[in-house]
């Protein structure tokens, strides 16, 4: 291997490149460790210059929603909103509070069926997780903005192993920038899940990007401005930050974490891709995130929860759509299970 790359950019374009040579090389392949860190870049990166060497295709354009805009309203308007959620709010009295005693919570099997027409012609993508699919109409719009919002335990990042799993099944090639787990913890979790990720990086249709979130608070803006190179030389149609909560983290000033939060799902967005958050929900309120920022932000808000019976005899887990912009969708609540093969959404299961 030749001189270590010295930021991020280069590091995860060498590591997966190493892999795809190790492999052809030796059957068992291999995984570079990971030195050095990323700082802020003025003048065009040597990631720059070898994007422009090895593939001279433009990242596509940002695709917004129908007003232009990332937001569903003023973003003022709906961050000041956003404070005021109390973290003692209660949940609406028609959200049920646990499952039935029976089948996993199932009151019936019958199918809800979603037959309308979809109401835009945007260019289409499944999630990859059963059930959910169907409870979306024709499924997510292409470069869609997606953030999955849940406390601890609840599936968050097997969530977003199963989204890319799903595109690189049909050809597609994937980056997964993870925040909580190293590179080769994420490969390993894939796996045991039954997902060839190690395959997928030693064939370079995976890039796996590791960082420890102090070198996020001192590099963010050089990996802000590289993402849709990095999107670009790997030409991947799906993307994965895990997690997305561990950004807004870093800044202790309210309007500094918009504005970097901002800034960051703008970059997603001009990468052209359809990229995928994860997000810790608020203390005491499963339905808003961490700083009440990202929501707005998104497209497509999935909500995963605890529901505890009143008997307290075993807690469950649910999701719900909160929303999605040009889809039409399910607003009710159902159960799932985390299995050895990822999330599994019992759609016809209804709560009590």
């Amino acid at each position: 291997m030749t001189d270590e790359p010295d930021d991020w950019f280069e590091r995860a374009l060498a590591e997966d490149d190493d892999g795809t040579q190790s492999e052809a090389d030796d059957a068992s392949g291999s995984d570079d460790d990971r030195e050095g860190s990323a700082d802020e870049m003025p003048e065009p990166s040597a990631g720059d210059e070898l994007v422009d060497s090895a593939n001279a295709s433009e990242p596509n354009e940002t695709e917004t929603g129908t007003d232009g805009s990332l937001f569903d309203e003023d973003f003022g308007t709906a961050l000041e909103n956003a404070e005021r959620v109390s973290v003692d709010a209660e949940q609406d009295d028609d959200r049920p509070a646990g499952f039935s005693d029976v089948d996993f919570g199932f009151s019936g099997l019958e199918d809800t069926d979603f037959d309308d027409e979809p109401d835009s012609e945007l260019p289409r993508t499944d999630l990859g997780i059963d059930g959910l699919d169907r409870m979306i109409q024709g499924g997510i719009p292409e470069r869609s903005l997606l953030v999955a919002i849940g406390s601890a335990g609840t599936g968050k990042t097997t969530f977003g192993l199963q989204f890319l799993n799903h595109g690189l099944e049909q050809g597609e090639n994937a980056v997964f920038i993870a925040l909580e787990e190293s590179r080769e913890r994420v490969i390993n979790t894939a796996t045991e899940r039954g997902f060839a990720f190690d395959e997928y990086v030693a064939e370079g249709r995976l890039a796996i990007v590791d960082l420890d979130p102090v070198e996020m608070a001192t590099s963010l803006a050089s990996i802000r401005n590289e993402l849709p190179a990095l999107v670009a030389e790997f030409d991947a149609s799906r993307l994965v930050l895990d997690s997305v909560s561990l950004l807004e983290m870093m800044y202790d000033d309210r309007a500094s974490r918009r504005n970097e939060i901002y800034d960051f799902t703008r970059s997603l967005k001009d990468a052209g891709v359809t990229s995928l958050l994860t997000s810790e929900a608020a203390e005491g309120n499963p339905y808003a995130s961490r700083h009440g920022i990202v929501e707005y932000l998104t497209d497509a808000v999935f909500v995963l929860q605890y529901v505890r019976p009143d008997d307290f005899r075993e807690t469950r887990l649910a999701i719900e759509i909160q929303k999605i912009r040009n889809a039409n969708h399910s607003r009710e609540k159902k159960p799932y299970e985390l299995t050895s093969d990822g999330i599994s959404v019992y759609q016809q299961g209804n709560l009590f």
